[in-house]
């Protein structure tokens, strides 16, 4: 199944928890697994397990993650007393009093416990061990739906780079065929021009095989004909695997573009040679798509 690079994956956690998890995640294409994770702090730890799970599922891809959390308990924090603080800041202004007899007296409860640090508020820790249940199968999930969502792109650039490879196939058959037409019409000028230069005098029918078979050798471009075919049947045989086929494909096409080359450096012909244009440019539109191939 071709999978593209590129897709979209979301989960959210059932309402009504206390803990609400939102989990998305995007791909685009990239030469290889890159990973970049947004997520609170608090769950940092959690993010090598988060890589192992995706590396797992994907191979290829720039891949964001985005985690995001609304605690709803009620009870975020507790207020802890710090006793020998408060004992402290009181004994200080019984003494203050002492040295200040007339002042007016606004010792109360509600001053001793504004002072710094005699009233602190401890956050609840984190149970990360209950957060990464959630993560964990809210990570699957999306991973999956963008899979999901790869594989449909996939086979949608598969179905057009098949069509492209007909188009090649068709090209290739017009200019074999003239190819051949090339060499005949090259033996039928050289014999014209010699007939035109010796006249009378009988043509050597031996030494014009020997041009004609010289230029046919130069001009063969039948090696890289059935080169080329062999690429286009390995391109599509390698569309059918059930594995990243992405690289190999690459690679393909490489090969591909290399016997067009060839054929237009052979080529002696004003047709053929147009006709090899139109191959490459289909060759690199295939390189496009195959470069979001995973």
């Amino acid at each position: 199944m071709v999978k593209s690079m590129t897709g979209f994956g979301r989960a959210t956690s059932e309402e009504g928890k206390d803990r609400i998890f939102s989990l998305e995640m995007k791909s685009v294409n990239h030469r290889y697994l890159d990973m970049n994770i947004r997520m609170p702090r608090s769950m940092v730890s959690l993010e090598e397990k988060i890589r192992n799970i995706i590396s797992s599922k994907l191979s290829r891809g720039k891949v964001d993650i985005f985690i995001n959390y609304k605690d709803y308990a009620k009870n975020q924090g507790v207020a802890v007393l710090n006793e020998d603080l408060a004992k402290s800041y009181v004994n200080s202004l019984e003494q203050l009093k002492s040295l200040f007899p007339n002042m007016q007296d606004d010792l109360s409860l509600s001053l001793v416990a504004r002072y710094p640090d005699v009233i602190t508020i401890e956050e609840k820790s984190e149970d990360l061990e209950a957060i990464w249940e959630e993560i964990n199968s809210l990570l699957n999930m999306a991973v999956e739906n963008m899979i999901s969502m790869r594989m449909v792109e996939g086979e949608k650039l598969a179905s057009d780079i098949l069509v492209k490879c007909n188009s090649i196939e068709e090209i290739v058959a017009f200019i074999e065929e003239k190819a051949e037409v090339i060499v005949t019409a090259y033996k039928q000028k050289l014999e014209d021009r010699l007939k035109n230069l010796l006249g009378e005098v009988p043509v050597d029918e031996n030494r014009v095989a020997m041009e004609v078979a010289v230029f046919a050798d130069k001009a063969s471009i039948d090696e890289e004909i059935i080169r080329l075919r062999s690429h286009i049947n390995q391109l599509r045989k390698t569309l059918t695997l059930d594995e990243p086929i992405g690289r190999k494909l690459d690679f393909i096409v490489q090969e591909m573009n290399r016997e067009a080359n060839t054929i237009a450096s052979k080529s002696t012909d004003l047709e053929i040679t147009n006709k090899v244009i139109d191959i490459k440019n289909i060759i690199e539109k295939i390189r496009e798509q195959v470069q979001n191939i995973e």
